[in-house]
């Protein structure tokens, strides 16, 4: 199937996870892809794995340096985005005592300012039938203990769902979010957990998934791949729920 042929997407936070297995996707059906990372290692190493129609940005979504130079970066590559996937975050957790200001402002720079400006800068380069497309939480439906922060920035992510479509429906392109459950992502990694007390907290969490097990960053990417599809033509201002029923069966 070749539902993205000359189609173009741009999908931050790239490199692994959710937004590499998305590029994978795009590629397999026909498109070109541009991804973002935060060091060049990681971009280059990706870009050796997705090949020949794939290109990369080393940008930081967590600054608004690069936020604002994101436009420009795009355009040596491509005028036109058909499809933008505000992917790009990480998690950290604290119980609400040890949140201090540092944390607080990362999270909400990394994972509100920077969807926001990455849509904003990019929206020049877009036109009717284009697709954007937010990666919310399952952390916005469930309370999780020391999430407070995390759950609040995708909170406000999952806002811009409704209030960006409702701007962009003139436009002409769509606007919808995928909120992916537990995911075999490096979340964890900007924690300053161990390996150990990562693999401890997984295995806390697999008795509370209804299918008792991670979902793969694959089948968040079909589901990113239908909403920027055709085949999504009628659905707008939507989020959809990629999390084994966690959300909802308890």
């Amino acid at each position: 199937m070749q539902r993205f042929k000359n189609k173009i997407a741009l999908i931050t936070g790239g490199t692994n996870g959710m937004g590499f297995a998305t590029a994978q996707k795009f590629i397999d059906e026909g498109g070109t892809v541009i991804i973002t990372g935060r060091s060049k290692k990681t971009v280059n190493i990706a870009l050796e794995k997705l090949g020949k129609k794939s290109f990369g940005i080393v940008s930081d979504t967590g600054s608004m340096g690069d936020l604002i130079n994101l436009q420009n970066e795009v355009q040596q590559y491509t005028q036109q985005v058909d499809v933008l996937f505000a992917n790009a975050g990480y998690g950290r957790f604290s119980p609400i005592e040890s949140v201090n200001e540092d944390l607080f402002d990362e999270l909400f720079n990394v994972l509100v300012k920077g969807p926001f400006f990455t849509v904003q800068q990019i929206l020049p380069l877009m036109k009717e039938g284009g697709s954007v497309i937010f990666n919310t939480s399952v952390a916005t439906d469930i309370a999780m203990p020391n999430f407070s922060v995390y759950s609040a920035a995708k909170s406000a992510v999952q806002s811009f769902i409704k209030t960006f479509a409702t701007e962009l429906t003139e436009r002409g392109i769509r606007v919808n979010g995928v909120s992916p459950g537990h995911i075999k992502t490096n979340i964890f990694s900007n924690t300053g957990l161990t390996a150990e007390q990562i693999d401890a907290a997984i295995d806390d969490l697999i008795p509370t998934i209804p299918f008792k097990r991670q979902g793969e960053p694959a089948e968040i990417a079909n589901v990113v791949l239908f909403l920027a599809s055709d085949e999504a033509s009628y659905i707008h201002g939507a989020e959809v729920k990629v999390d084994a029923g966690i959300s909802v069966i308890r």
